[in-house]
């Protein structure tokens, strides 16, 4: 592994981070989550048209940059240093990776390049707020997450003229304002149960409430969330028109494959964001200290204070090795396949745990170092502490990818499953490193 980012990597930082300096301001953040599609879409236009930001890591023959999932990584670490509210994360880092790798040829000629300019937005829509769990960063993806039997998740059904999609999902990321949803349902009934990728393509005239929903039998509600900047929607489908993702009749394999393979691309891009983040709050922190004064010197000055920076400044750097491991195994196969094909999210779910982690300590250290005003909405602290708390509500507990990771590594092999000392079933897996049963005294 080469350390060294290229005067190409270090180009896109600069310009992204300049721009958005500019552009997106803590004021400006606050003012874009409160226009209905929750973020700055003359921004946005900028960003994709100047910069080519969503198609980052697409290829150039889709209208993509052709670039890996390395620079996606820097750009999302830029983001995330000004909190930026937008559709990156759900169109670069779920839909378009999804389309391109299960995608029939029509379908990726006829999307990727219009969500490569930033034309079109996606995301990927996952019932019962298991994105982690879809993503393959909490443990395996292979079981009925989607729903199944006759109720429950998202169901899709065979008819005349493609496929009909019954029921919701909340916590969708940009889900209110997405014109390409890729929806995961569950087909096949009892006998044939599967969980398969589905299209569906909303109208891209906004309406003037800034809604969609150009498409019989879908409703779409914008939730309110702890992090504004982070937009969710809930999704009610009632019999939508879809088309398969792909072509035949689905296979269930590679769609997991896929998703698991998204899921390391997206942890390490959320990872890096994630450090974004935390690195602006500390930056701000550390600032504020040096300024603020007490007992007729700056509190900066006090060795607590300074011990207490420099804690997170080791936190921080680790997180930031981390994010960068992930995101360059996910771009060279080191950690994104194994040697059957299937993605090892291992390295993505650890490298994302660090960073949440980080992001929520450092940043409820600088509400409380920045005292009685880190708590006002006037202040930026709060932006940090809620994207913190969001991320982690969102992409599951840091022990439960961390859990992932440990299993993925085979920490956990020794712990095979006997039975109880009472007679009944045993444990395995992290349960049985610490289940009294399972200590031989």
């Amino acid at each position: 592994m080469d350390a060294a980012f290229t005067e190409e990597q270090h180009e896109i930082r600069r310009t992204l981070r300049e721009l958005l300096l500019k552009r997106c301001g803590p004021d400006g953040v606050k003012a874009a989550v409160r226009t209905p599609p929750g973020y700055d879409q003359g921004l946005w236009r900028e960003l994709a048209g100047r910069l080519g930001l969503p198609g980052l890591a697409l290829p150039a023959a889709y209208g993509g940059v052709g670039c890996s999932p390395t620079e996606l990584a820097l750009a999302c670490e830029e983001t995330g240093r000004a909190v930026l509210p937008s559709p990156l994360i759900a169109t670069a880092a779920l839909a378009a990776p999804l389309i391109l790798a299960l995608g029939s040829a029509r379908q990726r000629e006829g999307l990727l390049p219009a969500l490569a300019t930033g034309e079109l937005t996606g995301t990927l829509v996952v019932p019962g707020g298991q994105l982690a769990t879809a993503l393959a960063l909490t443990g395996p993806n292979d079981g009925g997450w989607a729903g199944g039997g006759r109720a429950g998740g998202i169901q899709a059904r065979p008819a005349d003229d493609g496929w009909r999609l019954y029921g919701e999902a909340g916590q969708v990321l940009a889900g209110h304002t997405a014109e390409v949803l890729v929806v995961a349902a569950h087909t096949g009934g009892y006998a044939r149960s599967r969980t398969l990728l589905f299209l569906v393509r909303a109208a891209t005239a906004a309406g003037p409430d800034g809604r969609r929903d150009g498409v019989p039998g879908l409703l779409r509600t914008r939730q309110t969330a702890l992090d504004e900047t982070r937009a969710q929607a809930r999704l009610e489908l009632r019999e939508v028109p879809a088309e398969l993702l792909g072509e035949g009749d689905g296979d269930e394999a590679a769609v997991t494959a896929a998703l698991a393979a998204t899921g390391v691309v997206a942890a390490a891009a959320l990872a890096a964001e994630a450090v974004g983040t935390a690195d602006a709050a500390l930056t701000r922190t550390v600032g504020h200290v040096k300024e603020r004064e007490q007992f007729g010197r700056p509190i900066g000055s006090f060795q607590a204070v300074q011990h207490r920076l420099a804690d997170l400044y080791v936190r921080l750097q680790a997180a930031r090795s981390a994010a960068y491991y992930a995101a360059w195994s996910a771009g060279n196969g080191s950690g994104a396949a194994g040697a059957d094909g299937a993605a090892e999210p291992g390295a993505a779910a650890l490298a994302l745990a660090q960073a949440l982690e980080t992001l929520r300590t450092v940043a409820a250290e600088a509400v409380q170092l920045h005292g009685g005003i880190g708590f006002t909405w006037e202040h930026e602290a709060q932006l940090y502490f809620k994207r913190a708390a969001g991320d982690e509500l969102l992409l599951s507990p840091v022990h439960r990818l961390r859990a992932r990771a440990a299993e993925e590594a085979g920490l956990f092999a020794g712990g095979a499953v006997r039975a109880g000392a009472d007679g009944g079933p045993g444990r395995s897996g992290p349960a049985a490193v610490c289940a009294p049963e399972a200590v031989d005294v």
